[in-house]
């Protein structure tokens, strides 16, 4: 019995996770063919499994082409003021955007890679490592490093920021640090060992 429970136990927590994924997909993109399976018919004369999900491709592929542009940046950057004069929208849109941007390899101020700092009130704490730079206070330059430390899942945290010595690279990707704070620490690694800092 203790064996079929582990066993079970091991396929739930397996199981989950997937389907609730797999069943968040199919929602949305079920919203999506709702909406656009009677304009379809209207225009095709018959409906067409899978059209919101191929419209969502495509209407994200339109976006990434006109924002790559100067012209379309300036006109999506336009539109983005407007919109964020809506309280409602810029209470949602703000947070979310911040912290989607802040993963983007091509976001010269984004989280740049994962660290470990000791923090004399609550010991050794992981964080993401947004700046480095230097610091003068009359006795030389100092390296310094500014290390983003979530306190409140991922949108509210604390700026730590120490000398780059005494910071600890360890051998994790930002996509793996995300994972751990959201888990509580429980998709941590059995050993972690520093892969050495790099220039951001």
């Amino acid at each position: 019995m203790q064996w079929l429970r582990r066993r079970f136990i091991a396929g739930f927590f397996a199981t989950v996770p997937l389907v609730i994924s797999v069943a968040a997909l199919v929602w949305i993109f079920g919203i999506i063919d709702r909406f656009t399976g009677p304009l379809a018919t209207r225009v095709l004369g018959r409906a067409v499994p899978g059209l919101g999900m191929l419209l969502t491709l495509l209407a994200v592929l339109a976006v990434g082409g006109i924002t790559t542009n100067v012209i379309g940046r300036r006109v999506v950057s336009l539109g983005e003021k407007w919109l964020m004069r809506v309280p409602v929208f810029r209470t949602v849109y703000a947070p979310v955007k911040q912290l989607v941007v802040a993963f983007s390899p091509d976001n010269e101020y984004g989280f740049k890679r994962v660290v470990m700092v000791d923090d004399p009130r609550r010991g050794m704490v992981l964080g993401f490592l947004t700046k480095e730079f230097t610091v003068d206070r009359g006795q030389g330059q100092e390296s310094l490093v500014a290390v983003y430390v979530p306190t409140n899942h991922l949108y509210l945290g604390d700026v730590v920021m120490c000398p780059r010595s005494k910071v600890f690279f360890p051998d994790l990707e930002v996509e793996d640090g995300v994972r751990i704070l959201l888990t509580g620490g429980m998709s941590l690694p059995d050993r972690i060992h520093e892969k050495g800092p790099t220039t951001a």
